[in-house]
């Protein structure tokens, strides 16, 4: 009956993640729509990934032909968060959380449901993660599902405008913490400077490549500018 009650209650948190997934992924679905995917290809995706950056992003490289070498490399700078995330948040981990279910919930470490596990008062158990897996996969899947069939009827420009919900997900993200902190605002600008420069004066390298040359540029530039001291890295 624990187990049920745990599951429950991770049912009821993750609602409000599976309700802003359903939104961000319906736009998803879209883009998918537009360039070229197949409604089960985009469900698929969704379903097998929870990561909104990573699929955007794959879906333009597979767009445009690129290489498998190109896509393990694009996923793993933009998804290397979630390693962070998951050793951050094994110290908050139930006992019962033995290998084989840490290896299943690693499937849902997404931004939203490590913040709501890292918070809680008390210990996450198995249970109460899948509950809050199940939730939001499933709002992220479906909202995928219904964008990615609506692309197919609906009038290529009102794709295109209703396509820019999920670059407008990513904005909501930046804005935040980029108004709070000035070492943020900077890094972004440069990984937008290094972004036009890709576009305009590279023109050879492809989407895939650009980004990662990005990300690695602006996150080094920030460590190097912006170092965090060792004094507040401890507390």
């Amino acid at each position: 009956m624990k187990k049920h009650s745990e599951f429950r209650e991770g049912l009821t948190a993750g609602l409000p993640i599976a309700l802003g997934y359903f939104s961000v992924s319906f736009g998803f679905g879209l883009t998918a729509a537009r360039l070229g995917l197949s409604v089960l290809s985009a469900v698929i995706i969704s379903l097998t990934n929870l990561t909104s950056a990573g699929q955007a992003q794959g879906i333009q490289v597979m767009a445009n032909g690129g290489s498998l070498l190109e896509m393990a490399l694009v996923q793993l700078v933009i998804n290397l968060r979630y390693a962070l995330m998951a050793i951050s948040l094994s110290q908050n981990l139930d006992k019962k959380f033995t290998l084989s279910h840490r290896l299943i919930a690693a499937y849902g470490i997404t931004d939203e449901i490590f913040a709501l596990c890292s918070t809680r008062q008390k210990p996450v158990t198995p249970s109460y993660m899948y509950g809050i897996i199940v939730i939001s996969s499933f709002g992220w899947t479906f909202g995928t599902l219904l964008g990615a069939a609506a692309g197919e009827i609906l009038p290529a420009q009102l794709i295109s405008a209703l396509g820019l919900m999920l670059y407008g997900m990513f904005i909501a993200i930046i804005v935040p913490p980029a108004v709070k902190e000035k070492s943020v605002l900077l890094v972004v600008i440069i990984a937008c400077v290094l972004s036009c420069v890709c576009y305009y004066l590279l023109p050879f390298l492809s989407g895939g490549f650009a980004v990662i040359l990005c990300s690695v540029a602006a996150s080094l530039a920030g460590a190097l500018l912006f170092p965090i001291k060792e004094e507040a890295n401890t507390a």
